[in-house]
C-alpha cells in the first residue's frame, strides 16, 4: 500500500516528502495481522513496524533539517524525533529512508493518525501521511494479554472458527460458529464499536487513555454487544415471534451480525440469545488481540436474589410450576478472555469470565465481568467484577418443593446439578475440553455444604416417629432420537422394614433451554407395591406419536417423577431434563471440505424422511456466510417415508479461513425447524 502524502504547508526551498510506503505486507506478516484489513496498516503494540519515506526536491541537509514523526489519537499527540544512522540512499534528486516505529507496550487500542514534519530552525513543513490500527499483542511477554504457547494463540486469537456446545449435559450437541475476523469490514466494525460506546461519546480522551487496559476494553465491549444501554450490536429475545428479525438459531456467523449492525447505522440486530452474544463478543476480542474462547455451562443457575439458592416448584403429580423468579438454564454460554489482572494481583491472572447476555446490571449497565475464573473456584466473592452472580451460576444449590393446595408437601435439596459440566472447544480439535474443575473446588464445596448443614437438616428432616423414607431416581435410557420412542427407568428404594403401597406419577413437559416448561404433553400414573428394603425398577416409554407434533429441533423435555406413600403421604421427587437428537441432513462438497478461494465448488445437501409418515410442505434451506449470497431453498409438497429431498448448488469463498455452511429442514406438520446441520469448510488462498 502506497499513500501519496497530503501536504499541509508549502515551502519550495525545502526537501519535500513525496510518498510514504506503509510496507503493509511486511508489517502484517511480522505483526501476525494478515487478513484483518485490506485498507489499513494493522500492527501490534510494543513491536516495531517500518515505513519508507520518499523525498524529492533538493537534497536533505542533516545539519540544518530534522525529521519528526507525530502520532495523534483524538486530541492527544506524541512527537517522535527520528534518529538517523547513515541510512540515506541518494537517487539523483530523490532520497528515501526507512523508519522503524515502536509503540509502548501499554498503548491504547485504536486508530492512530500519523504526521511527518520536516523542521528547520526557522520553519516547519508538515504532512498528514495516513493512519494505522494498533492492537493488543499476545505474542509479547510484557503485554497483559501475553499467551505463552503458540498452539493457544493459534486457537484463541488467530482461528476464525469455533464450536458452541448446547443441549443438556446428558446429550451435548455442538454447533460450528464462524467468528469471521478476516471477513471484509469486520475489523472496521469492531473499531467502530469502540468509537460509538457511551464511554467514548462522553469523554473521548479519557476513553482513549483507558483503552490500554484489557480489563477496561472487555467491559466496554461486553456492554456494547447487547443493545440495552447504548448503540450496541444485538437485541435479545427468548420467546414469542421472531418474524421482524432473524431467529437466534438461524445465525452461524459473527461477520453477518456485525455487517448488519454497521449497514443499519448501528441499529440493534434482531435477535440474539446467549450463544450469539458470546460468539460475537469472542470475535471482537480476538480482533482486538485479546485471547478469547466461548464456554458453555450446563445447568447454569440464574440467581436473581443473590442467596446462592434456586427454588423450583412441582405439583404433587410432577408438573413443574412457574412460581420462582430464579431459574436453571439447561445451558448458558459466556466467554473467557485471557489477561493479567494488574488491578488485582497475580493470583487472579489468566482466564476471566465476560458475559454479554443482558441479565443483571453491573455498575448500572448490562455487562458482566471480567471475573477471574480462579475467584469463582476459590469462592472469593468480593473480587471484581460480578463474582457472586457468576459463582451462583456454576455452584448454587437447587431447592425443589412439591406443593399441593398452597402447602409444601415434599422437599429435596440438589447440591450437584448446577454447573455439572463446563465445556469449551479443545485446542486444534472439535472435541470438548472439560473446564469443570477450573470452576469448582471440591474442598471449597465441602466447606460450603458444612456451613449449610444445620439449615438443611432443619428444613429437610422427616417428622418425628416416621419410619425411614423412600428414595427415587429417574434415568433416561440411551440418547433419544426423533422418530423413536423415549425410554426411561424409575428406581424406587424402600428403606423401611414395612411393605408399602405407593403411587407413581410421571410428567413430561416441553421447555426451551432458558425457561420454565410449558403445559404437559405426556403423563402417567399407577399404583406400585413394594416390599421392605426392596429396590424396584419401573420402565416407561413415550411413543413418537405423543411428542412429534409439539417438538422441534432445539426443544428440551423436563421429566419429573413423584412417588407418594399412600398411607403416610410422604412424597419424594426426581427430575431430568433431556433433549432429542435430530434426524441428519447430509452436506457433501465435491472434492472434499478444503476449497480454494474465489473458485466455484459444488455442494450437495440432502435429507431423507426416516419417519413412518408422509411429511407435507417439506423445505430444505442452505446458507453460508462468505460462501453463498442469500439463502438457497428447495420445496416438496409431499415427502414420502424413505424418500429424499436434495439440493445441488455452487459455492465460492470470498476470503480465506474457516466458513460454516448451514442447512435446515422443516415441514408443515411441525411448528418449526426439525433438523439443522452445520458443516465446516476450510478455505485456502488460491
Amino acid at each position: 500500500m502506497q499513500q501519496t502524502t497530503h501536504n499541509i504547508s508549502t515551502d519550495h526551498g525545502h526537501c519535500h516528502l513525496k510518498l510514504v510506503n506503509f510496507k503493509v505486507h511486511d508489517n502484517h506478516t511480522s505483526h501476525e495481522t494478515q487478513g484483518l484489513s485490506e485498507k489499513q496498516l494493522v500492527v501490534r503494540r510494543g513491536k516495531p513496524f517500518k515505513l519508507s519515506l520518499l523525498f524529492c526536491g533538493r537534497l536533505w541537509n542533516p545539519h540544518t533539517e530534522r525529521l519528526v514523526l507525530e502520532v495523534w489519537l483524538g486530541s492527544l499527540s506524541e512527537r517522535i524525533p527520528v534518529q538517523f544512522g547513515n541510512k540515506w540512499s541518494d537517487l539523483q534528486h530523490w532520497s528515501s529512508v526507512t523508519v522503524h516505529i515502536c509503540s509502548p507496550v501499554l498503548s491504547s487500542v485504536a486508530v492512530y493518525n500519523l504526521l511527518v514534519h520536516i523542521e528547520t530552525k526557522y520553519n516547519r513543513k508538515s504532512y498528514a501521511v495516513g493512519s494505522f490500527v494498533l492492537l493488543c499483542n499476545p505474542w509479547l511477554k510484557d503485554d497483559p494479554v501475553y499467551m505463552p504457547l503458540d498452539a493457544q494463540i493459534q486457537e484463541y486469537i488467530k482461528s476464525d472458527y469455533g464450536l458452541v456446545f448446547m443441549g443438556t449435559n446428558l446429550n451435548v450437541r455442538s454447533r460450528p460458529w464462524s467468528y469471521g475476523q478476516y471477513e471484509p469490514g469486520v475489523l472496521e466494525a469492531c473499531l467502530r464499536l469502540l468509537q460509538v460506546s457511551p464511554q467514548h461519546l462522553s469523554d473521548k480522551d479519557k476513553d482513549y487513555i483507558r483503552r490500554a487496559d484489557p480489563v477496561y476494553l472487555s467491559r466496554v465491549v461486553c456492554a456494547m454487544v447487547n443493545c440495552n444501554d447504548d448503540l450496541g450490536i444485538l437485541e435479545g429475545k427468548w420467546q414469542g415471534s421472531y418474524k421482524d428479525g432473524v431467529k437466534p438459531t438461524d445465525w452461524s456467523s459473527s461477520a453477518d451480525i456485525l455487517h448488519h449492525w454497521v449497514s443499519s447505522n448501528y441499529s440493534p440486530v434482531r435477535y440474539g440469545q446467549c450463544w450469539v452474544f458470546a460468539s460475537v463478543l469472542c470475535t471482537v476480542m480476538r480482533v482486538l488481540g485479546i485471547p478469547s474462547r466461548v464456554v458453555t455451562v450446563f445447568n447454569a443457575a440464574h440467581d436473581g436474589n443473590a442467596n446462592q439458592k434456586i427454588e423450583e416448584f412441582y405439583s404433587s403429580t410432577g408438573e413443574k410450576l412457574n412460581l420462582s423468579k430464579d431459574s436453571i438454564w439447561n445451558f448458558h454460554v459466556w466467554v473467557e478472555c485471557w489477561m493479567r489482572r494488574l488491578d488485582l494481583g497475580a493470583e487472579f491472572d489468566g482466564w476471566q469470565i465476560v458475559d454479554p447476555t443482558p441479565q443483571e446490571k453491573s455498575a448500572g449497565i448490562f455487562c458482566c465481568g471480567p471475573c477471574p475464573v480462579g475467584a469463582v473456584q476459590q469462592r472469593c466473592l468480593g473480587v471484581p467484577y460480578d463474582t457472586p452472580f457468576l459463582y451462583a451460576s456454576v455452584d448454587a444449590d437447587i431447592v425443589q418443593l412439591i406443593v399441593r393446595d398452597g402447602l409444601v408437601v415434599g422437599r429435596r435439596m440438589d447440591t450437584e446439578s448446577v454447573g455439572q459440566l463446563i465445556y469449551t472447544k479443545s485446542i486444534g480439535s472439535d472435541s470438548p475440553e472439560n473446564l469443570t474443575s477450573t470452576y469448582k473446588s471440591k474442598k471449597i464445596r465441602s466447606c460450603v455444604c458444612e456451613a449449610f448443614q444445620e439449615e438443611i437438616q432443619k428444613d429437610f428432616s422427616s417428622p418425628e416417629g416416621m419410619s425411614p423414607g423412600l428414595e427415587v431416581s429417574l434415568s433416561i435410557n440411551g440418547v433419544p432420537t426423533v422418530g423413536e420412542s423415549i425410554s426411561m427407568s424409575v428406581t424406587v428404594t424402600n428403606q423401611s422394614s414395612n411393605p408399602r403401597v405407593l403411587m407413581e406419577y410421571l410428567n413430561a413437559q416441553l421447555k426451551e433451554y432458558n425457561s420454565d416448561p410449558q403445559k404437559s404433553f405426556w403423563k402417567t400414573h399407577r399404583e406400585v407395591h413394594i416390599q421392605p428394603h426392596e429396590v424396584l425398577t419401573l420402565k416407561h416409554t413415550i411413543p413418537p406419536s405423543d411428542y412429534e407434533s409439539v417438538m422441534a429441533d432445539d426443544d428440551i423435555v423436563n421429566l419429573a417423577v413423584v412417588i407418594k406413600d399412600v398411607r403416610t403421604e410422604e412424597r419424594v421427587l426426581d427430575t431430568k431434563d433431556f433433549n432429542i437428537s435430530s434426524p441428519q441432513i447430509t452436506i457433501e462438497i465435491e472434492g472434499g471440505d478444503s476449497i480454494q478461494m474465489k473458485k466455484e465448488h459444488t455442494v450437495q445437501v440432502s435429507f431423507t424422511n426416516n419417519f413412518t409418515k408422509t411429511l407435507s410442505g417439506a423445505v430444505l434451506t442452505v446458507e453460508g456466510s462468505g460462501l453463498l449470497k442469500g439463502k438457497q431453498e428447495v420445496r416438496l409438497p409431499l415427502l414420502q417415508p424413505g424418500k429424499k429431498i436434495e439440493k445441488r448448488m455452487s459455492i465460492m469463498a470470498t476470503s480465506p479461513g474457516t466458513k460454516v455452511l448451514m442447512a435446515t429442514f422443516s415441514h408443515s406438520n411441525s411448528p418449526t425447524v426439525i433438523s439443522r446441520s452445520l458443516h465446516k469448510v476450510s478455505v485456502v488462498a488460491a
